[in-house]
């Protein structure tokens, strides 16, 4: 086994707190679990003295595999923060497994919540997931209920489902995960002679991907660590893109001003890239200005250049990827060490189509959301189907007001809609009149028409996407939001001339979406389709980069600094997940539009210019 010299010293480290800056492919997992066995059969200190805390189950339990490898002491804690306070917990308050609110039962309180309160939200599933969030944010945060203010509705009604919420479920005598912190944090403070218990029984504590720690838990470790502090925390501020979650990179970069005499060890050789991939990631990410300045040294050769490519569209991009997909495999690459990687789960839909028109297998780390069971996906598929067949009465019901005419429920009574019968219904009314006229106009129209055309009228002739602009100021949300919605559907029209092949395709991509969920992870016959969020932690012999465009990544609403630096830190942790081959893709023209590569590749696409000119 070669270590390092940096490795060396970070394994030997005795007392005190330390910092270990740790980039990507750098073995911190090695150096945690060495460490831990130096401490017990050099150092002497008892197994049970020792905590390692990771940020997840399956880092935990990695890390105990690897440690019980080779060192053969039991009794060392390995387990993710939230572990370690229910333990706290559990013998303070006698706390059982019974007492952990799920995740699908939150949910559930939230959804009772949300239906009592009779608000009008189109898509409850995203709503649902935005409460969660903003709740999980105001505990973690430690954020007075009145100084906040939601994005997902009005304040006041937050603050209700807040207050509710929190009745509901401390009533049932359960925990969420958030108070589990919280929890802990207040009985560390109300008992000293608690944290005191803790304290003598974890006299070291070793934390794992420190840069996505958050205030709070920050807090209760220093609690922990007292009196001597014996702190060992490995991280990369590089790779810290949780600030959504609550981390906070500025954390990691205080750590040197909360502990003066930390030990400050840079692991800098990286055994997981070619020098080209590391040049270009460095190249990216020396631009943020909030960091720790670090100087990597590769520890294999040069490799393949970095491939930047310019597409005229997503399709030319999509067919591009397919055939280099195809020479990878050709050339013995396996195919799941083939990585997809883009900046939201919603960009994997060109993709996973591409792949299925060739039958390529895939698997995808994300849970896919299905774009054509979204609502405004539904609203376009009821013109369409109300157009080419009877006028179902729950369909119709779904859009006669999207854009608004006016048209009351009470005018329908029927399973199947007639014109005729609303014509009857309103016939004192000559203004309602010229509205049916023009309703029955619009769906003669549709029914001539291939998918991509007719979507394009339902949004330019029948106003629809007029009707989404003003339901997203109404809600106080950006109309960009709903019209890239309406975008992507309307481009995954185009390669279809009926309505009939198109939906013989969203058949199919809808069973392939279940397939997946259903299937065990990790198969190795399939390509890897995956976030850049989801990819951190993983490595491959060939990775793509698609749709690295402005708007893109960074993302357009990363407006402060601090984004668009976390924006930054992203491309970074999808560069440095290549071994020996990194593609980066983008676009000129996106749904219709002009857009323009990432300012990220600023820096490397002027490289590129200067050797292209030598």
């Amino acid at each position: 086994m070669n270590i390092s010299d940096a490795q060396s010293r970070a394994i030997a480290h005795g007392k005190g707190p330390a910092m270990i800056l740790a980039g990507p492919g750098s073995g911190k997992t090695l150096v945690i679990t060495q460490r831990t066995r130096q401490l017990i059969e050099h150092a002497h200190v008892r197994p049970q003295e020792i905590l390692v805390i990771t940020f997840t189950k399956a880092a935990a339990l990695e890390m105990r595999c690897r440690f019980q490898n080779i060192c053969k002491n039991s009794g060392v804690t390995f387990g993710t923060f939230h572990a370690v306070f229910f333990t706290i917990l559990k013998h303070a308050y006698h706390y059982t497994a019974a007492n952990i609110l799920t995740e699908e039962k939150k949910y559930q309180i939230l959804q009772q919540l949300l239906r009592e309160s009779r608000l009008s939200f189109e898509d409850e599933k995203e709503t649902l997931s935005d409460l969660a969030a903003e709740i999980s944010l105001v505990k973690n945060e430690q954020i007075r209920l009145e100084n906040y203010y939601s994005k997902s509705c009005p304040a006041e009604v937050f603050r209700l489902f807040f207050q509710r919420y929190e009745e509901i479920h401390r009533q049932a005598g359960l925990i969420d995960f958030d108070d589990m912190m919280t929890y802990t944090w207040e009985l560390l403070n109300a008992r000293p002679d608690i944290l005191s218990a803790w304290q003598k029984r974890w006299s070291y504590i070793l934390v794992d991907e420190f840069q996505d720690i958050n205030l709070l838990q920050y807090r209760i470790l220093q609690l922990l660590a007292l009196p001597e502090n014996n702190l060992f925390i490995v991280g990369d501020d590089d790779q810290s893109i949780y600030r959504f979650r609550g981390a906070k990179p500025e954390i990691m970069l205080n750590f040197p001003n909360d502990y003066p005499n930390a030990a400050k060890i840079l692991l800098d050789r990286n055994f997981r890239s070619s020098s080209a991939i590391i040049h270009a990631a460095q190249t990216v990410i020396t631009e943020n200005k909030n960091r720790f300045e670090k100087q990597i040294i590769p520890v294999h050769g040069s490799g393949a250049s970095v491939d930047i490519r310019e597409f005229a569209g997503q399709e030319h991009e999509s067919l591009f990827l397919i055939k280099a997909v195809q020479n990878a495999l050709k050339c013995g690459t396996p195919p799941n060490e083939i990585a997809v990687l883009f900046r939201t789960n919603q960009g994997a839909r060109p993709y996973a189509e591409r792949l299925m028109e060739f039958n390529l297998p895939f698997e995808m780390r994300d849970a896919l959301p299905n774009i054509y069971e979204h609502w405004v996906a539904k609203d376009l598929f009821a013109y369409l189907h109300l157009a080419r067949n009877q006028l179902s009465r729950k369909e119709f019901l779904q859009v006669m007001n999207r854009p608004k005419r006016y048209l009351s429920r009470d005018s329908i009574d029927a399973p199947i809609v007639s014109f005729e019968t609303l014509r009857t219904y309103y016939e004192d009314k000559d203004w309602m009149m010229d509205r049916i006229d023009r309703m029955e106009i619009d769906f003669q129209i549709l029914r001539g028409l291939a998918p991509y055309a007719a979507v394009n009228y339902i949004r330019y002739g029948i106003n629809y996407e007029e009707y989404l602009t003003e339901y997203a100021k109404e809600r106080r949300m950006k109309p960009e939001e709903l019209l890239e919605i309406l975008d992507e559907i309307q481009q995954s029209a185009k390669p279809f001339k009926t309505m009939e092949e198109w939906e013989a395709h969203l058949k199919e991509y809808r069973q392939h979406l279940e397939d997946q969920r259903g299937k065990k992870k990790h198969d190795p016959d399939a390509i890897i389709l995956s976030t850049f969020h989801s990819s951190k932690g993983l490595e491959f012999e060939e990775v793509f980069l698609v749709d690295i465009n402005e708007g893109i990544i960074p993302h357009k609403k990363a407006n402060m600094d601090a984004d668009l630096e976390e924006e930054r830190r992203l491309l970074y942790v999808g560069m440095t997940r290549a071994k020996n081959r990194l593609h980066i893709f983008y676009t000129k023209e996106r749904f219709g539009k002009e857009v323009q590569p990432s300012p990220f590749l600023e820096s490397l696409l002027e490289e590129e210019s200067l050797q292209d000119f030598s």
